[in-house]
């Protein structure tokens, strides 16, 4: 199977006006190129983890009034969906790329990996590379670097997973459109594999 590669054309789906405009091109754009990654990487992902491990593709279905700022595909334990899972996901706003590990509001495994997180914290800050950020907010482009992120940044991100239900939080690496549309099919899946094992102590912390 060929993967395409993002292109500008992609990322300006995200500046087409209207709900129903911006879903016609994101389907007919850029959510074949995802169910396409998806798929590839599905096998490799799962003999990563140890487990099978299904696709889903963001479908937007909650949406009736504001388009969507971001999409993504995500890769979870569970074939009937991925939001109550730890997951991985590849996904695009306007702006980037983001490759991630993602506990999101609706996973009871925030605590499990609050816990393990404050256990293992000094030996997470040494293995997460400095370029990869986090997030606590799905919807927000933003996140902080990791070299940012102070000691009482990750005591307020564990205080948060254990103590407030909406909580989530994400890491990984953010490609700014610049760079990902000179990526090629092959070097996007390579980018992608090289990320999820660097995460990967991440998810194990999560059960």
């Amino acid at each position: 199977m060929t993967v395409h590669a993002f292109t500008d054309q992609d990322f300006d789906v995200f500046s087409v006006p209207g709900l129903e405009a911006r879903m016609e091109v994101l389907i007919e754009r850029v959510r074949p190129k995802l169910e396409m990654l998806g798929a590839e990487l599905a096998p490799y992902i799962s003999a990563l983890v140890g487990e099978e491990m299904f696709v889903h593709v963001a479908k937007h279905a909650r949406r009736t009034v504001n388009p969507p700022i971001d999409t993504w595909v995500a890769w979870a334990a569970n074939k009937r969906g991925y939001k109550a899972l730890p997951h991985f996901e590849v996904g695009m706003f306007g702006t980037h790329l983001f490759v991630i590990f993602a506990i999101i509001y609706e996973s009871p495994n925030k605590a499990v990996f609050a816990k393990h997180l404050k256990a293992k914290l000094k030996m997470t800050v040494k293995a997460v590379p400095n370029n990869f950020y986090w997030s606590m907010d799905h919807m927000n482009p933003e996140g902080t670097t990791h070299q940012s992120m102070s000691e009482q940044d990750f005591a307020r991100l564990i205080e948060k997973l254990k103590q407030v239900k909406k909580a989530e939080v994400m890491c990984g690496l953010r490609i700014p459109r610049e760079e990902a549309v000179k990526l090629t099919g092959d070097e996007l899946i390579h980018t992608v594999q090289e990320t999820f094992e660097k995460l990967l102590p991440l998810y194990k912390m999560a059960f």
